[in-house]
């Protein structure tokens, strides 16, 4: 075993990226062996608090490489209260190099795992299997958060020499599932698995999704594409899977909703680098959509800071509900508020943006489906469910037992659902109609431009309840509800069990 040091990083440093988001070390070097043989090399550092995002371990792959291995360590120190301890995430570019946009990548478990192998034939989950070729690898260092005292770590980089196998083709999930035509579907859009942070196999995701309910899913690992070639097998007629990623950079979260097979979107960069466009284009390329995940959460990295010029939804609704979802609930309504102001709201191609609901579940006890956005799409296809979702045709919902069916009519047989407008004078009477299965002792509120301007009383037991409010366009120009449970005390409204998407009123 051969060890290399890196303590003094700040005399080794090359910047290689704008706004000092990343350096690049020293090179570990190997030397060619014969079949069989192994080598080992172990290097070693400090990272100082206000490190760069992303520090690159250079390491020259020589020919003749079956397997490429590495473990990993860092120290713990204790902190104050308040105070962040040390986090360093690990991932894997090839020798095509580290330039932003991903050609190299081959790689990312974050702080998921401390070791991980690469060969041609196999790889860790959350790697992608393919030839060891010779030429300067990266292995990548994001330290997430720096303790006071630093951040002090170790690498062991191990090379298996040999005869390389052969990778296996990837089977991808088809883009069609047998569905019931033009209907309300469900599904859950932000989903982990062993591929990432989770615990869940993709097998099991399969088997939680169908008992919850599920009609569809999105595949969201962090920072990688890797379970793409693995969830064919899990698919059927029954339920559609989806591909994407859960984009995770330094200043919020982006769920890559829908994207071809095969699919990698970049994530090293942070809002300053005014670089999310160029991303959110290259989603959209690839037929996927953007949402913001957990717009308000309060996790380090975790607060969008994108803004949502290139949203075509947004994620409202983030597992249990909690008070960042009533945050970012709030948020989205005053998005709405302003969309409306501007004249925009109710037509379609991005000037209002609709909201989302996904369970972000990563390990019991997440429960998959809570919640879950149910669609009004022509077919259970990629495509079509994109559509719903884009158009904002869709409500969230807490489980599959709670329907709902929300719609505005005018005097003259005029009617809009969820997602459309209702096209009537500004002083033509309109009936606000919601029917509800599944929500019992739940309290309806129709929320408009103006604010909460109906409440109900607590639906029967049995949950099932039909609840309608009158109103004119000059008084509400967009109507939604949301169905609450109880408050557990004084005025504060209780946990969400639902809410819809808008219906717009007037001319428009």
């Amino acid at each position: 075993m051969c060890e290399d040091d890196h303590a003094g990083i700040g005399r080794r440093a090359v910047f290689v990226t704008g706004a000092a988001a990343a350096l690049t070390l020293g090179t570990v070097s190997f030397a060619s062996a014969a079949p069989r043989e192994r080598r080992t090399r172990t290097v070693r550092g400090t990272l100082p608090t206000g490190s760069p995002d992303f520090v690159y371990v250079p390491v020259e792959i020589p020919s003749g490489v079956r397997e490429l291995h590495v473990a990993y360590t860092y120290d713990r120190p204790a902190v104050p209260a308040g105070t962040a301890g040390n986090a360093l995430d690990i991932g894997l570019f090839d020798e095509r190099g580290t330039e932003l946009g991903g050609r190299g990548f081959r790689g990312w478990s974050g702080g998921a795992r401390t070791e991980f192998f690469v060969r041609a034939d196999d790889a860790t989950p959350g790697y992608i299997p393919g030839p060891v070729r010779p030429g300067t690898w990266h292995v990548a260092l994001g330290p997430y958060t720096v303790a006071p005292q630093g951040l002090s770590y170790e690498i062991t980089i191990t090379l298996t020499y040999g005869e390389q196998g052969e990778t296996p083709r990837p089977v991808y999930p088809p883009e069609r599932a047998k569905g019931r035509g033009r209907a309300w579907y469900r599904g859950d859009c932000h989903l982990h698995s062993v591929y990432s942070d989770g615990r869940y196999t993709l097998a099991e995701i399969a088997e939680l999704a169908r008992a919850a309910g599920l009609d569809f899913i999105n595949s969201s690992e962090h920072n990688t594409h890797s379970a793409h070639a693995h969830w064919g097998p899990e698919a059927g007629d029954d339920l559609l899977i989806m591909l994407g990623e859960e984009v995770t950079t330094r200043n919020g979260h982006v769920v890559a909703l829908g994207t071809d097979p095969g699919t990698f979107v970049d994530w090293r960069y942070r809002a300053r680098d005014n670089r999310f466009g160029r991303f959110a284009r290259q989603i959209r390329r690839a037929g996927g959509l953007v949402v913001p995940a957990h717009p308000h959460a309060t996790c380090i990295g975790c607060n969008w800071k994108f803004g949502f010029g290139e949203a075509d939804a947004v994620e409202v609704w983030n597992g249990a509900y909690t008070p960042d979802d009533e945050v970012a609930l709030a948020d989205w309504d005053g998005m709405l508020v302003a969309a409306v102001r501007d004249g925009r709201g109710g037509r379609h191609g991005g000037d209002w943006i609709p909201a989302m609901g996904s369970s972000d579940s990563h390990r019991s006890p997440d429960v998959i489906g809570r919640p879950q956005t149910v669609v009004l799409a022509d077919d259970l296809t990629r495509e079509a469910i994109q559509e719903g979702i884009r158009a904002g045709r869709s409500y969230v919902a807490e489980s599959a037992k709670l329907t709902l069916a929300f719609t505005a009519s005018g005097g003259r047989g005029e009617h809009a659902g969820i997602g459309e407008r209702l096209r009537v004078d500004d002083d033509t009477p309109v009936t606000v109609r919601l029917e509800v299965t599944g929500a019992p002792r739940c309290t309806v509120r129709f929320v408009t431009d103006q604010g909460v301007l109906f409440t109900s009383a607590p639906l029967p037991v049995s949950g099932a309840d039909v609840v309608e409010w009158r109103t004119t366009a000059s008084y509400a120009a967009y109507v939604r509800a949301e169905l609450r449970h109880e408050a557990a005390a004084g005025p504060l409204p209780g946990a969400l069990a639902a809410f819809t998407n808008p219906i717009f009123l007037g001319r428009g």
